[in-house]
């Protein structure tokens, strides 16, 4: 499954964090209330994405924006362009949960 977010191929979007690898990128924490219709509610980078999607301290933040069913999407890359591309999307998306 592939899913574009800004001009960016994402892997995803994912009910299960099993689907995830634990490496380098960005991820899209993803709300959606109606089939296909996805909206960016996080954008972040790590350096291992499984691990921290799995033990975020935004979790709440996420399930209480209201959404029915969250989703993540990941885009695997190196370090300086993860952080190029987190900047980038957060611009774009304005998401309601992080840094803005």
């Amino acid at each position: 499954m592939a899913i574009q977010i800004g001009n960016y191929n994402f892997e995803g979007p994912f009910g299960s964090l099993d689907a995830l690898r634990n490496a380098s990128g960005v991820y899209a924490i993803l709300g959606c209330n109606s089939p296909e219709q996805y909206v960016v509610v996080d954008v972040g980078e790590s350096a291992t994405l499984k691990n921290r999607i799995a033990g975020h301290d935004r979790q709440g933040q996420w399930k209480g924006c209201g959404y029915g069913t969250l989703f993540a999407a990941a885009h695997y890359t190196d370090a300086s362009t993860r952080m190029r591309i987190e900047r980038e999307l957060r611009a774009i998306y304005n998401p309601p949960c992080g840094l803005r």
